[in-house]
C-alpha cells in the first residue's frame, strides 16, 4: 500500500495489472496484453504515463535482435509520479516527470563527472537476476526496455532516470524531450559544442534532425543546411530554422553543400545512419570539420574512412549516444526554453494516438509529412 505521500510500504509482489504492448519475437509487431508490475522498491519510482513517443529506434530494436523477446519497448515517456519506494529521495507523488533512456548509476567515475551517458554500471538502475521481474505476464518476465517500458499505462523506473519537469509542460510535448529533443539537440550543443558562427549540416530532418536544427539555431551557427529526400521534412526544417535546405533525391548531396558552403561545413550531424549517406557527410568537411553519427538505419552499418584524408583534413569522425545527455542538467533546461517561446517543440507533435493503434502509428511515420506521433490514450 502507500502512504498519503504516495511512499510505498507494502511488500506484494503484484502492485497492479495493466495494459502494455508486448513484443513477442522479433517482427512480429507489438501486442496489447494484459501485464503484471511488480511493487516499487528501494529506489523505483511508479509512473502513470500520459504520453508516450513513437521513435524509430524502438521499431529498430523490434525488428532486429538487439533485446530479448518477450519484451516492452517504449522510452520516450512523461506521466506523473503515483508511488515510491522506500529509498527514494529525489520524488514525490504528484510530481511531472520525464523519463531518460540512459541508465546510469549516478556513483561510478564518469557519472559523478558529469557524463551519465557514458555510465559504467547501468545495471545498477534494474533489479537483479534472482529477484522477482518488474515486469511480468502469468508468472514469466518480461524484458524492460532501457529499463523504462514506456507503451504502458504505468511504468516502474529507477529515480536516476527521471526528471522533475514544470507542470505546465504538456505531456506530449515533454515525453519527447526524454529521447528526440535530447538527441538531436544535445549532439550539436553537447557532443560537437557547435559555437556562434559555425556552420552546420544535418543529414535527415525527422523528429530528431529537426532538434539538431533547433540546437543549431541555439548555439548561433552561422548557416545550417539540411539534406533529406521528402520536401515536406524540408518545409519543416525551415519552420526549426534551417538557413538553406537541400532535396538530395534531386541533386547531389556534396555538390549542393559545397555550392553552398565552399569552404566545407564545420560540422555533419547524420540522423540517418545508412552507409553511403555516412561517407558523403565526410566529403562535406571542412579542415578540421566533424562527422557526428546519431541515425542507425540497422546494427551492421559500417563507414569507410581514409586515413589519409582525415589526416591531411583533421577530420574527426565521431558516435553520438543519447547527445551526450545530462539527463538531470539538459531536460530542464530545454523545458524552460519550450515554455520561454525558444524552443519548438509544438511541431514536433504531429498526431496522438491511442496505445493500441502504435503499430498503425509506425506505419503512418513513413508519411514525410509527420514529425512525432504520440500515445495519449492508455
Amino acid at each position: 500500500m502507500t502512504t498519503l505521500d504516495g511512499r510505498f510500504r507494502g511488500d506484494e509482489r503484484i502492485f497492479a495489472v495493466m495494459k502494455a504492448l508486448v513484443l513477442n519475437a522479433i517482427g512480429s509487431g507489438f501486442e496489447l496484453e494484459d501485464v503484471d508490475m511488480a511493487a516499487p522498491v528501494r529506489r523505483e519510482v511508479l509512473v502513470e504515463v500520459r504520453a508516450s513517443g513513437l521513435c524509430h529506434t524502438d521499431l529498430t530494436i523490434a525488428t532486429h535482435p538487439i533485446f530479448p523477446t518477450p519484451s516492452v519497448l517504449g522510452h520516450e515517456v512523461a506521466g506523473v509520479v503515483a508511488a515510491v519506494g522506500p529509498e527514494v529521495t529525489q520524488l514525490r507523488a504528484g510530481d511531472h516527470v520525464v523519463a531518460s533512456l540512459t541508465q546510469a548509476c549516478g556513483a561510478c567515475e564518469r557519472c559523478l563527472s558529469g557524463r551519465p551517458f557514458q555510465c559504467g554500471h547501468p545495471d545498477a538502475t534494474v533489479r537483479g537476476s534472482t529477484e522477482p521481474s518488474r515486469l511480468s505476464r502469468k508468472g514469466a518476465p518480461l524484458y524492460q526496455g532501457f529499463g523504462l517500458a514506456g507503451f504502458a499505462e504505468r511504468v516502474l523506473v529507477h529515480e536516476n532516470q527521471l526528471v522533475v519537469v514544470p507542470k505546465s509542460l504538456p505531456f506530449p510535448q515533454a515525453a519527447l524531450l526524454g529521447c528526440g529533443v535530447v538527441t538531436g539537440a544535445g549532439a550539436v550543443l553537447n557532443t560537437a559544442s557547435v559555437r556562434a558562427g559555425d556552420t552546420v549540416v544535418v543529414i535527415g530532418a525527422g523528429g530528431v534532425g529537426l532538434n539538431a536544427v533547433s540546437g543549431a539555431r541555439l548555439a548561433g551557427a552561422s548557416r545550417v543546411v539540411v539534406l533529406d529526400i521528402q520536401d515536406k521534412r524540408l518545409d519543416a526544417a525551415r519552420r526549426f530554422g534551417a538557413t538553406d535546405v537541400v532535396n538530395s533525391a534531386k541533386t547531389k548531396a556534396v555538390e549542393a553543400v559545397r555550392d553552398l558552403l565552399p569552404g566545407g561545413a564545420d560540422h555533419v550531424f547524420d540522423f540517418v545512419g545508412m552507409k553511403a549517406v555516412s561517407e558523403s557527410g565526410l566529403e562535406m568537411l571542412n579542415v578540421g570539420g566533424g562527422l557526428y553519427l546519431v541515425g542507425l538505419a540497422r546494427p551492421d552499418v559500417d563507414v569507410a574512412v581514409n586515413v589519409m584524408a582525415a589526416i591531411g583534413g583533421q577530420k574527426r569522425v565521431q558516435g553520438v549516444n543519447y547527445g551526450s545527455t545530462n539527463a538531470k542538467r539538459d531536460i530542464p533546461m530545454y523545458a524552460e526554453l519550450y515554455l520561454q517561446g525558444r524552443m519548438n517543440l509544438d511541431d514536433l507533435v504531429s498526431r496522438t494516438i491511442s496505445l493500441r493503434e502504435v503499430n498503425d502509428g509506425y506505419a503512418a511515420l513513413k508519411d514525410g509529412s509527420l514529425t512525432r506521433v504520440v500515445v495519449t490514450s492508455f
